[in-house]
């Protein structure tokens, strides 16, 4: 995969995180993955259509999670439940946005589907693509992952 695909969602990622959270994001060493099990409680899945095709799963913990609502909306969740699915979903969803924006100057026209939100201990997904690019992430509220499984349409 190319340095651009990687680059569009962290940085979109980093834009985000630091304007609607107010935090800084550090990235950790990219890994190729094969298969997938999240051991995070909230995950989030965005389908990638156009020049590249495929999937981007973001992984949180639940206290991830539960601190982004607040700090997002001020108030004190004890649980995930439809109103933080739904706040999380949309915040994947406009760093989706950002990314496919971000791959347009590197000639690459694409567009996301709607999230998908999965809740829930170790969950197995399975994605189209075998191999994927794990981007640990870090914040000062927590760890995330971004997991890349995209390939170049043919």
């Amino acid at each position: 995969m190319k340095a651009e695909c990687i680059n569009a969602f962290y940085s979109a990622t980093q834009d985000v995180f630091n304007l609607m959270l107010d935090l800084r994001v550090e990235r950790g060493d990219i890994k190729v993955v094969e298969g997938l099990v999240s051991s995070r409680n909230a995950n989030v899945v965005l389908g990638v259509t156009g020049d590249l095709k495929g999937s981007i799963l973001f992984s949180f913990t639940q206290d991830m999670t539960l601190e982004m609502v607040r700090i997002m909306s001020g108030l004190e969740m004890k649980t995930i439940d439809s109103f933080v699915s739904s706040a999380l979903g949309e915040v994947a969803n406009i760093i989706g946005g950002n990314a496919v924006t971000n791959l347009t100057n590197h000639n690459y026209i694409c567009d996301i589907v709607p999230p998908q939100v999965i809740i829930g201990e170790y969950q197995s997904l399975s994605m189209a693509n075998k191999k994927a690019l794990l981007i640990p992430l870090r914040t000062h509220i927590g760890e995330f992952d971004i997991n890349i499984f995209l390939s170049e349409s043919q």
